[in-house]
């Protein structure tokens, strides 16, 4: 793996826990979503015109596999939201970037006929098994964090799908990875137009309380995804997806130390066996 592709889904991660901190520290139903998808949209408008205008005309594939990576994302955005309503981001946080990879590293294998290596597969497997632990293993200790384990393997699932459908848009198919992501920024604000109708009150309340917090998801949401995207251009689903799960660490932090989640020794502990899983993947 090469140090660039490595440091592009470092820093996707770094902004992937940021965003997800925000989204749970805000609380807020399908209306958030909307929103901060707006704002995206009206931000990355001037480069998703530019690359739209430097491309060739998108084929019906190409236009197939953009509506297809909207329409997971979007359950993947719903699905996620409300697990943090209703469970710890120190939980389905963890559960969900436990889950994504492994199916996405099963999918590339299967799918997209790429290689694992001994080396790639341990590092996969000690991070996956890190962030298993981390979610507080096979231990179950109430509803509320079985409900918790639940969303974050829903959500994991619609993470392993949508990276490997995207990373055969932006590498088989060459289309941006910027405008996919903006394509399905604008497909979420228009699909979700109707319920953010219905609840003008509470999106003017989130507007005037989170002001702040809307404008870092809506910069670091498709920042997180974009940087991934390019690094999939030229490094294997099977080595990305899994490096991305140093966020795990950072969203671990937060949901401890500024959400006051608790647990902070046990999880520290295993933040830094997921550490050492991605020094094996990237050295592989």
């Amino acid at each position: 793996m090469s140090l660039l592709g490595f440091m592009l889904v470092l820093a996707a991660a770094v902004c992937h826990a940021t965003w997800n901190f925000f989204v749970k520290r805000i609380n807020a139903g399908p209306e958030l979503v909307w929103l901060f998808s707006v704002i995206t949209v009206a931000i990355y408008s001037p480069l998703a015109v530019y690359f739209a205008l430097t491309m060739e005309t998108i084929d019906r594939v190409g236009i197939s596999f953009i509506v297809g990576s909207c329409i997971i994302h979007l359950g993947y955005f719903l699905l996620l939201q409300k697990g943090y309503r209703t469970g710890d981001l120190s939980v389905v946080y963890p559960t969900a970037r436990a889950t994504g990879p492994m199916l996405s590293t099963i999918f590339a294998i299967v799918l997209l006929g790429e290689q694992a290596t001994m080396q790639g597969g341990l590092g996969a497997l000690v991070i996956i098994f890190g962030v298993l632990m981390l979610a507080g293993g096979l231990k179950v200790r109430s509803a509320e964090q079985i409900t918790s384990l639940l969303f974050g393997v829903g959500a994991g699932t619609l993470i392993g799908s949508y990276t490997v459908w995207d990373a055969y848009a932006v590498s088989v198919l060459a289309l941006p990875p910027l405008l996919l992501d903006y394509s399905s920024s604008f497909g979420r604000m228009l699909l979700l137009a109707p319920v953010a109708a219905r609840r003008k009150g509470s999106v003017a309340e989130i507007w005037r309380k989170h002001k702040p917090g809307l404008f870092v998801i809506a910069i670091f949401n498709p920042l997180a995804y974009i940087l991934a995207l390019v690094a999939m251009t030229f490094t294997p689903v099977t080595y990305i997806a899994p490096i991305r799960e140093v966020s795990v660490v950072l969203t671990v932090l937060l949901g401890s130390l500024v959400l006051g989640e608790g647990n902070l020794k046990s999880r520290l502990t295993w933040s830094c066996v997921i550490l050492a899983g991605v020094s094996i993947l990237a050295s592989a």
